[in-house]
């Protein structure tokens, strides 16, 4: 088989630091490869997947500007790929951009479009315009809330051998993630407050939420009880995580999957997390960390989780690998690509 994955035009494959679809778009590539399928990553010139990679747009363009300068750098980038795979004869068309469904119109080749952002009523609806698509939501909870005739879940997975167990965990709790009101990075700091365990908070601070930060984040860090190390590259967010006494993820939204999770679990870390959106999918009460109902319920926890941390690494390898996602897809590839061939004796142009 030939499978081309369309990644948007701004980050890296993989990215180096922040960007959880171009991760996901990465690990994807190099399984399929390893199963001995031809794949093509469209993405920036700064991409150093392992994979044949080709692109519109030589560098990369982190943050984001704005809308509209955005959109038209995505709908050029992704409308060309699609183009250009099509003119391949790729058997399968892999999006994880919205824009490009407009496009899937204009060709025969069979899609696949991973829904990687929670539910929104107009996305929705714009995706309700393409039922031909196949569409994979990355949690139950996420499918639930469409409505598309064709959607099944697979959940990302991890490599279980990305992050080794920590000889000794150290006396502190960890936050990583973008710094934003839903991702509830002032609640960890609250629940380090109330446990009474220092607290490092690692993550991107996008424009829009400088203002959250300055006023709810910067004025408790004190580079001691409560830590910004901002962005963490691969190593080091291995280290953060391997060596804390847990995440710390109380959401204030529906987690359409929550990839950090995982990235904690395979470390050996448990997770503390709000039940919102794919929470209670990932997380196992009392084997890879707690749903917590509070900040104080969270806080409880802090001082006395109770799990061994080989018992979370073993659960993420059992539930959550890089192989299990990797075949589901090609699953998914090739039952499409089988019917999307004309029959015996049929002609394939009407």
């Amino acid at each position: 088989m030939r499978i081309a994955l369309i990644a948007p035009p701004f980050i890296p494959v993989p990215p180096v630091e922040y960007g959880g679809t171009e991760l996901f778009i990465a690990n994807l590539a190099l399984k399929l490869k390893e199963r001995g399928v031809e794949v093509v990553v469209y993405t920036n010139g700064a991409s150093t997947v392992d994979v044949e990679k080709r692109w519109m747009y030589a560098e990369p363009d982190w943050p984001l500007r704005g809308d509209i300068y955005d959109n038209l750098k995505d709908i050029a980038h992704t409308s060309w790929a699609i183009q250009d795979a099509t003119a391949e004869g790729v058997d399968v068309i892999h999006l994880n951009n919205a824009p490009g469904l407009a496009s899937t119109r204009f060709v025969e080749t069979p899609f696949v479009y991973t829904v990687h952002h929670p539910h929104d009523d107009g996305l929705s609806e714009f995706y309700s315009r393409f039922p031909d698509t196949h569409y994979v939501t990355i949690s139950d909870f996420q499918r639930r809330l469409e409505k598309m005739p064709n959607v099944q879940t697979i959940h990302h997975g991890i490599d279980p051998n990305s992050c080794s167990l920590a000889e000794e965990k150290q006396d502190y709790l960890a936050f990583l993630g973008r710094i934003a009101p839903i991702k509830g990075s002032h609640i960890a700091i609250e629940v380090a407050k109330k446990s009474g365990i220092p607290l490092k908070i690692a993550g991107e601070i996008q424009p829009m939420y400088q203002e959250y930060f300055d006023s709810q984040i910067k004025p408790e860090v004190d580079g001691k009880f409560i830590q910004y190390i901002g962005e963490v590259d691969l190593p080091a967010k291995n280290e953060l995580l391997s060596k804390a006494r847990a995440l710390l993820f109380p959401i204030q939204w529906n987690e359409p999957f929550g990839l950090v999770m995982i990235e904690a679990m395979v470390c050996g870390t448990p997770v503390l997390a709000f039940s919102g959106g794919s929470v209670p999918e990932v997380v196992r009460d009392g084997v890879s960390g707690w749903i917590c109902r509070s900040a104080d319920d969270m806080s409880r926890r802090a001082r006395n989780i109770g799990i061994d941390p080989s018992v979370v690494q073993n659960y993420v390898r059992q539930n959550f690998s890089l192989d299990q996602m990797a075949d589901r897809y090609l699953e998914l590839y090739q039952e499409i690509a089988a019917e999307a061939q004309p029959a015996p004796g049929e002609s394939a142009v009407a």
